[in-house]
């Protein structure tokens, strides 16, 4: 008898019933809302962001592991579970919740005051009100710190002048917490989209995350009140600890990616004749199913292990960075290995493998690319930064 490829190692026998629920709620929520459409989605270019943040904030999806204000105070682990199941989807529908609850939220929750936390959060945790992350510019994407908008003191009020690009959820959201430099250092805002002087620009003709919306957003003199500056934000710290939050999505995602590829070439080998026999029935393609099997394996232990002390509130950035270089890097890899085994129906959108590779190739470089990864491993490792 053949059985789901994470079924090997009975890896639900770590998991608590609560955890085991919520994954069975996110998983019927992808079948029922995402898995029809999705491929369309992603041929159009085009998703209905705002209907779909609707329905996950009614679920409590959106900041499900920030505890107050409206949301769900899950457990790590089960956020993970709901990032891998929305994942297993299409990346660009779990980037919608990561952006919204692990970046645009959690910087609110984390270092806003709690009148934007009332203003904001529960609005946002009912999907009301989307969110997006402002910190990448046109020439900084890894050199963060290297940031050209600025944010300066006019009176009692804040200036902010500068351009942020591919910035998800932009072009359909309503506020945004905006990284720019002051003379005291960096600083976060939470900027109203609808200010003046602001422009947002949706990005077009993507090859990957196209079931996503993708913007950039220009600043032009938009004056804020003083109470804008997120109070506890200042320093690089604040905003590379959001990422921090949001990469450990990520390392959970990219699994459901993987796993969907890894059920439809198992399906596909299964039932697929050459030769006189089934695709499954030859050695070298045992070979590569066994081999991305216990890859997925590894990379759910991990994700669990790193779930597991998040719990415990001793989670290290670059603990992960382990993840996220590890499980992205390996989920790629088995979406082209699953191609191979489609052979030519690989690359139809009848199926999703090249669809998840498209969109994994940018999981891998988005929120620290795999180079960057590896440097802060190696700093953990040596003592030594080597980032110039």
């Amino acid at each position: 008898m053949s059985i789901a490829p994470l079924d090997l190692l009975d890896l639900d026998v770590s998991l608590t019933s609560e955890e085991l629920q919520v994954r069975a709620v996110v998983r019927q929520l992808v079948a029922d809302r995402v898995r029809p459409e999705v491929a369309r989605w992603y041929e159009d270019g085009t998703a209905p962001v705002r209907e779909l943040a609707g329905e996950f904030g009614r679920l409590g999806l959106l900041g499900m592991h920030l505890t107050g204000y409206g949301c769900a105070g899950a457990s790590a682990i089960a956020y993970g579970l709901a990032c891998l199941e929305l994942e297993a989807g299409d990346s660009g529908i779990r980037s919608l919740v990561s952006v919204q609850g692990s970046l645009a939220m959690y910087a609110i929750w984390r270092y806003g005051s709690e009148e934007q936390k009332q203003q904001w959060l529960p609005r946002m945790a009912a999907g009301e009100v989307i969110g997006c992350f402002a910190l990448t510019e046109p020439d900084h994407g890894s050199d963060p710190a290297s940031m050209t908008t600025r944010a300066r003191r006019d009176g009692t009020d804040w200036v902010l002048t500068g351009t942020k690009t591919w910035i998800t959820n932009a072009p359909v959201a309503e506020v945004a917490v905006v990284w720019a430099r002051t003379e005291a250092g960096v600083r976060g805002f939470v900027v109203p989209l609808a200010s003046p002087g602001v422009t947002v620009r949706e990005i077009r003709h993507k090859m990957s995350l196209r079931a996503s919306a993708t913007g950039e957003i220009a600043l032009d003199d938009v004056r804020l009140p003083a109470d804008a500056a997120l109070p506890d934000a200042a320093g690089l710290k604040a905003p590379l600890s959001c990422l921090t939050e949001a990469r450990y999505g990520i390392v959970w995602g990219a699994l459901g990616a993987a796993r969907d590829c890894l059920h439809t070439a198992l399906d596909y080998a299964r039932t697929r004749e050459q030769f006189g026999r089934p695709l499954a029935g030859f050695q070298l393609t045992q070979a590569k199913l066994a081999d991305m099997a216990v890859e997925l394996q590894k990379g759910y232990l991990l994700a669990l292990h790193l779930g597991r002390l998040a719990d415990a509130g001793t989670l290290r950035p670059e603990q992960v960075s382990v993840g996220k270089l590890n499980n992205v890097r390996e989920a790629l890899a088995i979406a082209r290995q699953c191609r191979t085994i489609l052979g030519a129906n690989g690359i139809s959108g009848e199926y999703p493998l090249l669809r998840h590779a498209n969109n994994l190739e940018s999981v891998l470089t988005y929120e620290g690319t795999s180079e960057i990864h590896q440097l802060v491993i190696g700093q953990r490792l040596t003592g030594v930064a080597a980032f110039t």
